[in-house]
């Protein structure tokens, strides 16, 4: 079975750093599920990787859900800002905030380097994209929420609990595992929901860059880590089926504050990958 209930029409969702990767997969599946989804990301015209928000909207629009690009800079707190006061005029409502912009191409620099080697740069851009943008765009989507009884989903990592690729990247996916447990903490007296994410590896467009071996195989080798096939990698598509499962359960408030490895909730919920698979790979 697919598993994606199609319980959610009427509802809207903001996906933030939703031109590619992640985001787009979480974006198209709640699209798939009749959602309306606000697809935020600097990206309004193509790059050295493929996706735009305006490709992510007209994909979601084919799958049967609404749309609605917004180009945004999650740096920008006046942009932020601007993006839940268009929902709150257009809907007045927002059931769903998954946080999961990130600058993927620049912390791919230091997979594997020593803290020694990582400059205090690559910390900033660590946080400011990737912890700091998750608490802004909570923040101005708070009063939404609350007023819905929502979904907050911040996009973490295993790295939150073991060694993966640097000191900075683990420290702040602990800082976002902190985040969540805090936000339920603090929303305990309202019906808003709050977890955070750990997919697997996802075969994103920059992990597709990774060639094909001999043997036609896409090894990726992170130091200190191990070599991964990708051929294995669950797609963008997964984590977003694991979102759609929670936003539709009527139960989900008994997770809030916890952090969920994609692969149990597909075992909890019943749902795979699009290949049926139920991929374990993190």
């Amino acid at each position: 079975m697919s598993g994606i209930p199609r319980e959610l029409h009427g509802r809207v969702a903001v996906v933030t750093g939703a031109s590619r990767g992640i985001g787009k997969g979480i974006a198209l599946e709640l699209g798939a599920a009749g959602a309306t989804v606000y697809v935020t990301g600097r990206s309004a015209t193509a790059g050295r990787l493929p996706g735009t928000v305006h490709d992510t909207a007209a994909e979601i629009d084919a799958l049967g859900g609404q749309g609605v690009p917004f180009v945004c800079d999650h740096r920008d707190d006046d942009a932020v800002h601007r993006l839940f006061e268009r929902v709150r005029a257009e809907h007045g409502r927002l059931d769903v905030l998954v946080n999961n912009v990130y600058n993927s191409p620049a912390a791919a620099r230091w997979l594997g380097k020593p803290f020694w080697e990582v400059p205090p740069s690559a910390w900033d851009e660590t946080f400011d994209v990737g912890v700091r943008s998750h608490y802004a765009a909570s923040f101005y989507a708070a009063p939404l929420l609350i007023g819905s009884g929502g979904l907050v989903v911040n996009v973490s990592s295993p790295g939150a609990r073991r060694y993966m690729h640097n000191a900075v990247y683990g420290v702040a996916k602990t800082a976002l595992d902190r985040l969540t447990a805090d936000m339920a903490n603090e929303l305990a007296d309202t019906e808003v929901t709050v977890v955070s994410l750990w997919p697997g590896i996802v075969d994103t467009e920059l992990l597709q860059l990774v060639p094909a071996d001999a043997e036609g195989r896409r090894l990726v080798t992170l130091p200190g880590e191990g070599t991964f096939d990708l051929g294995a990698a669950e797609t963008p598509r997964f984590p977003g089926r694991a979102v759609v499962a929670l936003a539709a359960d009527p139960r989900r408030r008994a997770r809030t504050g916890m952090a969920w490895r994609v692969a149990d909730l597909a075992d909890q919920y019943g749902f795979t990958d699009v290949d049926g698979r139920v991929p374990r790979n993190d």
